[in-house]
């Protein structure tokens, strides 16, 4: 893999598990992890396009795109009605550079299937402590952003199982 791949999977990487660090302790915090992580998962997933030629690589970017899409614009639809600031791209590439990633000598394929795994496992983590949030009326958002973390669950869910079956596809040499 080249350098170039190398440095937009890591920054994708970077992105995606910078997301699931730690508790949604407020609705800031869960709206800057969350659009983190979608943001990195809509990233990897345009390099996965772009760098793969495996079809079911390919066929899961391009439904990671569609439905990380999706959720960001609910998510910013709900951040803007309750004055909640959603983190920009400039902020986000700043986390990322600050990130310290291990290179590994693996196939395209297999990092980004390997990635996807543990992002998922990560956006799980934390849309379940979001969604398992007692909620303070008092707290901007927070039964919206409930209800959301919610309903992405499943998909969520969804999206982990299948990244677990590329990974299984796509083994690290």
């Amino acid at each position: 893999m080249d350098a170039f791949t190398w440095r937009h999977l890591t920054l994708a990487i970077a992105l995606s598990t910078s997301m699931g660090s730690a508790f949604a302790a407020t609705s800031n915090d869960f709206v800057d992890k969350a659009a983190a992580g979608g943001i990195a998962e809509i990233e990897a997933s345009r390099l996965a396009l772009e760098k793969s030629q495996s079809a079911d690589i390919k066929a899961f970017a391009n439904m990671m795109i569609t439905d990380h899409g999706k959720a960001n614009d609910e998510l910013a639809a709900i951040a803007k009605k309750n004055d909640i600031e959603v983190p920009d791209d400039t902020t986000l590439v700043k986390q990322a550079k600050e990130k310290i990633l291990d290179m590994r000598d693996e196939s395209f394929d297999a990092a980004y299937a390997n990635n996807q795994v543990k992002a998922h496992e990560e956006a799980l983590e934390l849309f379940e402590k979001q969604a398992n949030t007692v909620t303070d009326d008092r707290t901007k958002g927070a039964t919206e952003l409930k209800g959301f973390a919610q309903k992405m669950l499943p998909g969520l869910e969804k999206h982990l199982d299948m990244a677990k079956k590329l990974q299984a596809a796509h083994p690290s040499k």
